[in-house]
């Protein structure tokens, strides 16, 4: 009898093995058909071979990890040009000092002004000071180039101003540009809250 009690357990034990592997290996199908689902050239109605069905998950799972990698260097790209337009890269340092020039060509006057982004007043003070001058802005544009922005703007002269003005007003902008400021135009720029 000790036979049979012996016999019996291990044909327990192996039916129990069985249906443990059995279960382990539809548990692994329901995996695979799983996986095989979020891939993107996924068909229900296609029997794809398990090999294959991993085959097309790895390189699924690559071009994904590359999709990010590249997605990850363009973010990185945008933050460090974003950080540059705002003045805010380490490498910009100190603020970009304006340059203005004035251009006199008859009645018209051209002022270029180059700054950075952080003194964005300083073209709306040279428009300010044109008005207080009586000149006509008869355009005004912009350009942005690096950390750095160019403003070009037109004005016109007004005759009765023509023999002294335009030399007035380019001294004027340029005393402004370069800093020494009139004490009414620095009570002008804190008003304004610059």
């Amino acid at each position: 009898m000790d036979r049979q009690q012996r016999s019996q357990p291990s044909s327990s034990e192996g039916i129990e093995r069985r249906i443990v592997e059995k279960n382990r290996r539809n548990h692994m199908k329901n995996l695979y058909s799983c996986l095989n689902s979020l891939l993107p050239n996924y068909n229900p109605m296609e029997v794809i071979a398990v090999p294959d069905q991993i085959d097309e998950a790895i390189n699924y799972i690559r071009s994904l990890e590359t999709k990010v990698k590249m997605i990850q260097e363009k973010k990185e790209s945008l933050m460090a040009r974003k950080r540059t337009l705002s003045g805010c890269s380490s490498s910009q340092g100190s603020q970009k000092s304006p340059k203005i020039e004035v251009h006199e060509m008859g009645y018209s006057l051209e002022v270029i002004l180059t700054c950075g982004f952080d003194n964005q007043f300083i073209f709306y003070e040279i428009i300010r000071i044109l008005h207080d001058e009586n000149v006509e802005v008869i355009s005004a544009n912009y350009s942005m180039a690096g950390d750095s922005v160019l403003h070009i703007l037109h004005g016109e002269i007004p005759q009765s101003y023509f023999q002294f003005g335009a030399t007035k007003v380019s001294e004027r902008l340029k005393g402004f540009a370069n800093g020494s400021l009139g004490d009414v135009e620095i009570d002008r720029c804190r008003n304004v809250g610059f």
